[in-house]
């Protein structure tokens, strides 16, 4: 097992201990309020920053929007983003995906992890995307969403990754150029040490990519306790949660760290949602429900007539209004509108469009942005050129409201992948922040 660093408590400790790198913004945001459950100041950069780390925390997240990107695209991305934490100090590396295992057969699940273990020198690592408290488990290598497979989930008709094998290691292997291997429950339920005795045996028998069985969150902490000192790890969020708390106590890290802002300007919330997962649906319906104004945006309408009609909607809305933009929608409606423009136009008109409206809403005075599916937080933050993100409290788990600045103004946002949060998690997270 490859380890990254063995700096003690003292002059030894780096400022930056911790840098994870996450295939999409909701997911990185996902993971930054797991971690800040810990009480350890987080950053989360959106993108590669451009200026050297001189301002970073201990432990630092950089958000990619690379889940769907050409495999060289998303390859050149992480490993951009892997030299900005490397020159940050960090000692152990994060690669964040989701918790469904969003991916091609080509990947970028695979490349890239198999691209990061080459630039650190390490010859094994391991696959995790459990997260119990969401309803994501791995059962022989098997991953379920609550009590579905999940290729019999709503995850089958994901508009972009559709996921029709539940077996991850199936899953990987064609991502890959090493071999996969599994360390199943019976061993993990054994403990950390039977657990780290298993990964060296893999180890020597050439297994670089092992997939780690979880059911439950005491799974996570014997998985966390046992690849503490891996040079790098991937999964989902889950299972880097227990790592805080396993260096605070080796005095790897310590909270004695400013914490970052943590406010908001006065100003109206809007919801802006493109994701068009089942979780979310209901969300919409649910919010529409309560009574708030809604704007539903059609792909093929947007791709003939633009995106004006909405910022002219949104202008018309009273201030006293808490609207909702969206663009969700059932798995049928999708398909017909990525046959009639291509699955990629499909989704660039969708997220240019709510993209613009958060701009526009900025623009009007708006200060509080709910904001739901993976593209549309890139496209969003992207366009509000949010550059950092300080992390608040958890709305759900994985959910954290954020702070950060826009075109001068201070602002909460929260990015919601798409699966996750209860039914009324919109109206949830507008009341946790007073809105």
């Amino acid at each position: 097992m490859e380890f990254g660093g063995t700096g003690q408590a003292g002059n030894n400790v780096h400022k930056t201990f911790f840098g994870a790198i996450a295939d999409d913004f909701t997911g990185a945001t996902d993971l930054a309020g797991l971690l800040a459950r810990s009480g350890v100041p987080v950053s989360l950069r959106m993108g590669v920053p451009e200026t050297p780390p001189t301002d970073s925390s201990p432990f630092e997240i950089i958000a990619l929007k690379c889940r769907t990107a050409p495999v060289e695209e998303a390859v050149s991305e992480t490993q951009a983003a892997l030299d900005w934490l490397r020159r940050a100090g960090a000692q152990r590396y994060f690669w964040k995906y989701c918790s469904t295992f969003d991916s091609t057969a080509r990947g970028n699940i695979g490349p890239v992890a198999e691209a990061l273990m080459n630039a650190l020198g390490t010859d094994q690592t391991v696959y995790c995307p459990a997260f119990p408290e969401n309803g994501r488990a791995i059962f022989m290598g098997n991953l379920f969403v609550g009590e579905q497979p999940l290729a019999e989930s709503p995850m089958k008709d994901h508009p972009l990754t559709p996921m029709r094998d539940s077996n991850l290691m199936r899953l990987l292997r064609p991502q890959v150029t090493h071999p996969v291997g599994l360390v199943n429950r019976l061993v993990v339920a054994k403990g950390a040490t039977a657990l780290r005795g298993e990964l060296q045996r893999l180890r020597a028998d050439g297994i670089a990519h092992v997939v780690v069985d979880a059911v439950s969150n005491d799974d996570l902490h014997v998985i966390a306790d046992a690849c503490r000192d891996m040079t790098l790890m991937t999964g989902g969020s889950a299972v880097a949660m227990p790592l805080p708390k396993l260096w605070l106590e080796e005095g790897l890290i310590c909270r004695d760290h400013a914490v970052g802002r943590a406010r908001a300007e006065a100003g109206p919330a809007i919801v802006l949602s493109g994701s068009c997962s089942a979780m979310t649906n209901r969300q919409v319906s649910a919010y529409l429900a309560s009574g708030h104004p809604g704007l539903r945006l059609d792909p093929l309408d947007l791709a003939e007539k633009g995106e004006g009609s909405a910022a002219e909607w949104l202008s018309s809305r009273s201030p006293d209004q808490t609207p909702i933009i969206y663009a969700t929608a059932e798995p049928d409606e999708v398909r017909r509108a990525q046959e009639r423009l291509g699955v990629e136009r499909a989704g660039a008109v969708v997220e240019q469009t709510l993209a613009a409206c958060a701009v526009k809403a900025r623009d009007l005075g708006f200060r509080r942005f709910v904001v739901a599916g993976g593209e549309t937080s890139g496209a969003v933050t992207k366009a509000l050129d949010i550059r950092k993100l300080d992390i608040g409290s958890e709305i759900a788990p994985g959910v954290p409201w954020c702070f950060a600045r826009t075109a001068g103004h201070e602002v909460a946002i929260t990015l919601k992948s798409g699966n996750f949060g209860g039914e009324g998690f919109f109206t949830d997270a507008l009341e946790r922040l007073g809105t």
